[in-house]
């Protein structure tokens, strides 16, 4: 029997592969890997193998749904219009990209399967050249002199053939580290054969794109190599453009004659209509089918010549253009989203050490930045091609990326952790958390400020050092702790706190051989059985760090690690899991009492709270911070409960040190 694993990446590989063979096979692959990964999905089949779902994946999945939200919101506002509702019908493949992360993550897909892949669409394209002079009786000057288009659409052939191309250069500079000669050499002199023919396509945006492309292929060599590549790549785009005639004689003909050609023209025309429609409904657009009426209207009136009718009334030849065109200002958030979201989640791991990472990263970056230059001149998300690219690609090399960083932590640390916690009746949590932490300490310490449960009792049982002292305050305290580390590195952790078991491999595996003199550890919060990825619970508080030179605060409350300047600090990717509280009620007790602990902090320190006015805007602030900028809608019902919960924390913080100063006030009369 066919392992399903191995059939979901005989899946990948035919749909990637396939893609500029036929949008049959790459509509076909992708529709029965989100089928598959809605079967997974509905059996839990990912999550029963331990799978810690990165929460980079979900903000990659919001980016997804939500531009197919601005399309439906923008078709329900026109009426339903038929035009507009085959529109949204080739957005609506968007809603499959979870499924498919589901089902690509399952298989274990990563670096090996998606690179073969993506060396099949350079096969495809080289095979599309040959079988087309072949047809041609061998007339290969009758192929270069016209504009060659794989049998589709010229620029579709061309822009994906170009990036088809590059990603597979990508492959090959990946093969490079993995030492495989053979593999080296065919990809690319395969991606170099695909990158020549896609400029026979005479498509202008892939002389755009060709140098951000070859940039992006920058962070994958040496410093030296990277020097050389700042002559060569301007090197490389000059030539493409002296040698592409239809790019050549634009210029000419804008230099010399003042004059741009008529595609050129069409496009100006076109994307003027655009924002007329954005002036007229800037928040709620023409709706998805208003362009192609706008423009069909103004042939009947005379406005526009009749040509208009073939070549533009699908969309405005422009990714932004055209969806503020049809969904206004939601519009132009939604497209930025689609592309600048995939683009940082990827760049952020363009300088990952570990070389399959890398060199993923850097693939996802083209598909990106590749998409963002194609759709200056062409509205690449309406069309079933190019979407369906998109989505199968990114799905693929995000989920790959992400298979493979959670497989590179393998090495062992080779630097004494001391691990420091500071208590007070935490029963219910100590022995949890101290079993965490010794995934990474090889010392553990705590200090205990009286406890009246079992905390002592239960800490002596797993850690090395337990002491009882009093209460000065979070910051005094956890230096305390500190001073009796003999680590050389220390990590501090709250009691309500764990470790996970891909956190503590990502420590011992940078301890190995440390890149930073301190790390921040991202939160999880875990909370009425949910685990909390955005707002403020998406924060990443420093709590490893070399002991030489560092010191705590004497603050309160909300004490700050004081790390010696010039230290380098990162930000590891493992979940640090913080049980912030075990009810509601203890929820309004803890927030209470941080509240009037600030409140105390900023009284000491001379802040002044001098209206009502300045608490209740902080509040309404930081609720639109945690709720809104930071994402916190994306975790549901509590992740709106926590933003109330912050705003409150806030409000009553400043209310607090207004309070303060009026005992002051009251005597002065």
């Amino acid at each position: 029997m066919l392992n399903p694993r191995l059939a979901f990446h005989a899946l990948l590989i035919i749909g990637l592969g396939g893609a500029l063979l036929s949008s049959s096979i790459l509509a076909g692959a992708t529709l029965l890997l989100a089928i598959a990964g809605m079967v997974l999905s509905a059996r839990k089949s990912l999550y029963k193998d331990g799978w810690d779902k990165p929460k980079e994946l979900r903000l990659l999945h919001f980016s997804f749904w939500f531009f197919v939200l601005v399309s439906f919101l923008s078709w329900a506002l026109e009426g339903f219009d038929y035009e507009g509702g085959k529109t949204l019908g080739t957005h609506a493949r968007f809603i499959l990209f979870w499924p498919l992360i589901v089902a690509i993550s399952y298989a274990r897909i990563g670096a090996r399967t998606t690179f073969a892949a993506i060396g099949l669409v350079a096969v495809s394209v080289i095979g599309i050249f040959l079988v087309t002079i072949a047809a041609r009786q061998g007339a290969l000057g009758q192929v270069l002199n016209s504009r060659f288009g794989g049998g589709i659409n010229p620029i579709s052939f061309g822009n994906l053939a170009l990036l088809g191309g590059m990603l597979t250069i990508v492959a090959a500079m990946f093969f490079v580290r993995e030492t495989r000669g053979g593999l080296v050499v065919l990809f690319f002199i395969g991606g170099t054969a695909a990158v020549l023919i896609s400029m026979l396509s005479e498509t202008r945006s892939n002389l755009v794109a060709l140098p951000f492309l070859l940039i992006a292929l920058v962070p994958l060599v040496g410093k030296r190599l990277r020097i050389a590549g700042l002559i060569v790549v301007p090197m490389l785009v000059a030539g493409a453009i002296i040698t592409s005639d239809r790019m050549s004689s634009s210029l000419n003909g804008l230099l010399h004659d003042g004059q741009l050609d008529s595609g050129m023209e069409i496009r100006l025309e076109v994307w003027g209509q655009a924002l007329n429609m954005l002036r007229e409904s800037p928040w709620s657009g023409a709706g998805l089918g208003g362009y192609t009426h706008r423009i069909e209207s103004e042939v009947a009136a005379g406005n526009l010549p009749e040509h208009f009718l073939d070549c533009c009334t699908g969309h405005a030849h422009n990714d932004l253009l055209n969806n503020a065109a049809t969904s206004g200002i939601p519009g132009i958030l939604s497209w930025a989203l689609l592309i600048f979201i995939p683009l940082a989640i990827f760049g952020r791991n363009l300088s990952s050490r570990h070389a399959a990472t890398a060199h993923l990263a850097a693939a996802g970056c083209m598909v990106s930045l590749g998409y963002f230059f194609f759709g200056l001149t062409e509205a690449t998300f309406n069309r079933t091609l190019f979407l369906t690219f998109y989505l199968l690609a990114v799905s693929s090399i995000a989920s790959a990326m992400f298979t493979e960083l959670s497989a590179s932590y393998v090495r062992n640390r080779a630097r004494k952790v001391s691990a420091t916690i500071i208590t007070k009746n935490e029963e219910d949590h100590i022995t949890d958390c101290l079993k965490s932490a010794r995934l990474v300490a090889d010392e553990i310490i705590v200090l205990d400020s009286g406890s009246t449960d079992r905390t002592v009792e239960l800490a002596r049982e797993l850690a090395d050092v337990v002491e009882v002292t009093d209460w000065p305050g979070f910051g005094i305290q956890k230096q305390r702790a500190l001073e009796k580390a003999t680590g050389e590195w220390v990590l501090s952790l709250d009691a309500d706190e764990r470790v996970t078991p891909e956190l503590a491999r990502e420590i011992n595996d940078h301890l190995a051989d440390p890149d930073a003199d301190a790390y921040k550890l991202p939160w999880a919060v875990t909370i009425y059985g949910s685990r909390l990825d955005f707002g403020r619970s998406g924060r990443a508080p420093l709590r490893l760090f070399r002991r030489e030179g560092v010191s705590f605060s004497d603050a309160l409350v909300h004490e700050r690690i004081l790390i010696p300047s010039g230290r380098k600090i990162k930000t590891l990717r493992g979940r640090l899991t913080h049980y912030t509280h075990r009810d509601f009620g203890h929820s309004l007790e803890k927030s209470a009492k941080y509240a009037w602990l600030g409140s105390l902090e900023k009284h000491r320190k001379g802040k002044k709270t001098r209206t009502m006015i300045y608490p209740t805007l902080r509040g309404l602030m930081t609720f639109v911070q945690v709720y809104f900028i930071r994402f916190g809608f994306l975790d549901g019902a509590v992740g709106y409960l926590t933003a109330v919960t912050y705003a409150q924390v806030t409000f009553n913080k400043y209310a607090g040190l207004w309070t303060l100063d009026r005992p002051a006030r009251f005597e002065k009369s």
